[in-house]
C-alpha cells in the first residue's frame, strides 16, 4: 500500500524486530540508560504501527458507511454521522503524516520549555503569563506531563520567566516549532487611558540531554548553588520553605533553577538536569567537545524577530509569520488550540528534513 511507504512502516517494523531481539539478550539491562532508551523507542515505533492499523480499520468502516448512504432509506442522521467520521479520519491521517516528519536528532526527547517576558513592562509580564497558560493547556490536551519547575513573578502582574519540564513522545520535536518571539497587540488593561499596547515574550525550547551525555561531569568549582524561597502568583508556584534551588555555571553564566518540589534535593536534581541540557546544547552549537571549551552565551534578544502575532484589537487574528497560517478564533488559540500552527511549521520544514 502506498501509504506504508509514506510513513516508512516497513522500516519501522524492521526496527521493532531488531529492538525485540535486543531486549531478549541476557545483557540487555547491563546499561540501564541505553536499555531505557531502547524500550522508549520500541514503544514509539509500536505506537505508530498501532495508529496506522487503527486508521485502516476506520477507513474500512467509512467505506461501509458510504455504501449504506447509497441506499434509499439513508437518513439525515446517517449523513451527519458519515461526515463526522470522515472529518475524524482526516484528522488522524493528518496527525500520522505530521508525525512522520519528526526525524530530527532529538525530536523524540523530552524538553525544557522556557518563557521569558520581553519589551513592554507589566503588559509583557502579563502576556508571558497568558502564554504559560496557553502552552500548558496544549500540553495537557495532548497528553504531555507538564511540570512548572520555575516561576519568577512580575512586580505588578504576570511573570518575568517560567520553565516547564515537558515529558512525553516527541515533546521536543513538536514544541521546538514554538521557539522565537511571540507578539501581542491589545488594549492594555494596565493603561488608564485605554491605549493600544504591543508586548513581547520569547520562547526557548531545548531537548533534555542529560541521559545522552551521562558521562559528562560538571566540576563542582564551576558551579554556584543558591537556595531561596520560591515566589510566584500563588498555588502551585509557591513553596513556604527555602527549598528552591538556583544553579549558576560560572564559566558561561548559564542559570537553571527549580522550585516545583518541597524537597531541596529534588529541586537540585531538576535544576542540574536543566543546566546540563543547556550546557550540552551550547557545547553542540559551538562545536566543542568539552564543557571547558564553551564560551558564555549572548544575553541579547532581538525582539523584532517575532514568529507569531496575536492581535486582540482593533481586530482578532493570530498569524504565524513563517507559514502564513492564521485564524480569527483567538479565544481557541489562547485556550491551547496550537496544533494547526505546529503542524504548519513542521510541514514547512519537510524539504530540509528529507536531506
Amino acid at each position: 500500500m502506498g501509504s506504508e511507504t509514506i510513513f516508512d512502516l516497513a522500516q519501522k517494523r524492521e526496527r521493532i524486530r531488531q529492538l525485540e531481539v535486543e531486549i531478549e539478550h541476557p545483557n540487555f539491562w547491563d546499561d540501564n540508560v541505553v536499555a531505557q532508551k531502547s524500550l522508549s523507542q520500541l514503544n514509539r515505533e509500536r505506537s505508530v504501527i498501532e495508529k496506522y492499523d487503527e486508521l485502516l480499520a476506520e477507513v474500512e468502516d467509512l467505506e461501509v458507511m458510504a455504501d449504506l448512504l447509497t441506499e434509499e432509506d439513508a437518513s439525515d442522521a446517517d449523513i451527519t454521522d458519515f461526515n463526522l467520521n470522515l472529518k475524524r479520519v482526516g484528522e488522524h491521517v493528518d496527525n500520522l503524516e505530521v508525525s512522520s516528519l519528526l526525524s530530527g536528532k532529538y525530536d523524540d526527547h523530552d524538553c525544557i520549555f522556557t518563557i521569558q517576558s520581553g519589551a513592554g513592562g507589566t503588559d509583557a509580564q502579563d502576556w508571558a503569563d497568558m502564554l504559560l497558560r496557553m502552552f500548558v493547556r496544549w500540553m495537557e490536551q495532548n497528553d504531555y506531563h507538564a511540570d512548572v519547575v520555575e516561576y519568577s513573578a512580575g512586580e505588578e502582574a504576570g511573570l518575568k520567566s517560567a520553565t516547564i519540564h515537558v515529558k512525553g513522545d516527541f515533546a521536543y520535536g513538536y514544541l521546538k516549532q514554538e521557539i522565537g518571539v511571540h507578539r501581542l497587540v491589545r488594549i492594555s488593561p494596565f493603561n488608564a487611558n485605554g491605549k493600544r499596547q504591543t508586548s513581547f515574550a520569547a520562547v526557548e525550547v531545548i531537548p533534555q540531554l542529560d541521559q545522552d551525555y551521562a558521562d559528562i561531569v560538571i566540576p563542582t568549582d564551576a558551579l554556584k548553588i543558591d537556595t531561596f524561597r520560591a515566589s510566584g502568583a500563588g498555588g502551585q508556584h509557591v513553596n513556604k520553605t527555602d527549598s528552591a534551588v538556583r544553579i549558576t555555571h560560572l564559566p558561561t553564566g548559564l542559570v537553571a533553577q527549580s522550585q516545583s518540589s518541597r524537597s531541596q534535593g529534588a529541586n537540585k536534581d531538576t535544576a542540574m538536569t536543566i543546566l546540563k541540557s543547556r550546557l550540552i546544547q551550547l557545547m553542540e552549537s559551538q562545536h566543542k567537545e568539552n564543557l571547558a571549551d564553551i564560551k558564555g552565551e549572548s544575553k541579547d534578544i532581538a525582539w523584532g524577530n517575532q514568529i507569531r502575532s496575536y492581535v486582540f484589537h482593533p481586530y482578532k487574528m493570530v498569524k504565524d509569520h513563517r507559514t502564513e497560517y492564521e485564524t480569527s478564533n483567538v479565544d481557541a488559540v489562547m485556550d491551547g488550540d496550537l496544533t494547526p500552527f505546529i503542524h504548519a511549521a513542521l510541514r514547512q520544514t519537510k524539504p530540509a528534513a528529507s536531506h
